[in-house]
């Protein structure tokens, strides 16, 4: 699973998620990418789920990039806890998205296999996604 080697907060805040996600929204490095329409947290859980649909649809050809990282944790609070008594201990890492991030790249397989492989992986995600094709100038 993903997480951070080194920290300098061991508890964050949760924040908010507005506007659209204006760097790492193009398809660079592979040939077809998988894009978040709506915003979200996404889990180190999640993220590796993907990956494995990504991977094992492509029968272990091609190349894939993962674009995002968990670097931000969640706390909770135990079941039938009172109020109070400080926050929660540490829950999960998860990856802050905006709409428009792409959040996985392919390349080195066929356009069916990698389309349907970001496709199968977008189900394994708490947001909606799309499937992209490299810009080319």
């Amino acid at each position: 699973m993903l997480a951070p080697k080194k920290l300098k907060w061991r508890k964050h805040q949760k924040g908010r998620m507005q506007g659209r996600a204006y760097r790492g929204n193009k398809v660079y490095l592979g040939e077809f990418g998988l894009q978040a329409v709506t915003c979200g947290f996404v889990t180190e859980r999640q993220i590796e789920a993907a990956r494995i649909a990504i991977t094992r649809h492509a029968k272990r050809g091609g190349k894939v990039w993962i674009k995002i990282f968990p670097d931000k944790s969640l706390t909770k609070k135990p079941a039938e806890v009172r109020m109070g008594k400080g926050k929660g201990g540490h829950e999960s890492w998860v990856a802050v998205v905006k709409p428009g991030r792409v959040l996985f790249e392919i390349t080195g397989v066929s356009e069916e296999v990698s389309k349907e492989a970001l496709k199968l992986a977008g189900y394994k995600l708490s947001i909606k996604t799309k499937v992209i094709a490299k810009e080319t100038f």
